[in-house]
């Protein structure tokens, strides 16, 4: 064990010996650790700290906006409104389909990875 562990683990045993620890939002129940191993080691705490801050990049956050103009083109009654709902789905489509261009020219490494995303948001 070296120096760093040794310390963190006697902060933790005087933090249980003052209390500190009792009461814990997920005490006793089992730690999902989440597969990080097709994320490659030197991006992984980056993915973390984004993902914790529910980060979505700009084409996810758009792809998920289309679903959701969809959703609300499905459920609309008014054709004013559809007609509204339609033009912005149009305009954030067109967005969508510009940034993906851009991004297969400048970064061959995401369609590698396009699929696994596309399967682990259900797209």
């Amino acid at each position: 064990m070296d120096i760093i562990s040794r310390i963190a683990e006697q902060k933790i045993l005087e933090a249980i010996e003052r209390g500190e620890l009792k009461n814990l939002a997920y005490a006793g129940k089992p730690v999902e650790i989440e597969n990080l191993s097709n994320i490659p080691e030197e991006l992984r705490m980056g993915y973390k700290i984004l993902k914790n801050a529910h980060f979505l990049p700009e084409e996810l956050e758009l792809k998920k906006e289309i679903l959701s103009l969809q959703d609300l083109i499905d459920c609309c009654h008014s054709p004013e409104e559809r007609k509204h709902l339609k033009n912005k789905l149009s305009e954030k489509a067109i967005r969508f389909n510009i940034l993906m261009e851009k991004r297969r020219r400048s970064r061959p490494a995401l369609s590698t990875y396009r699929k696994k995303i596309y399967q682990k948001f259900g797209w």
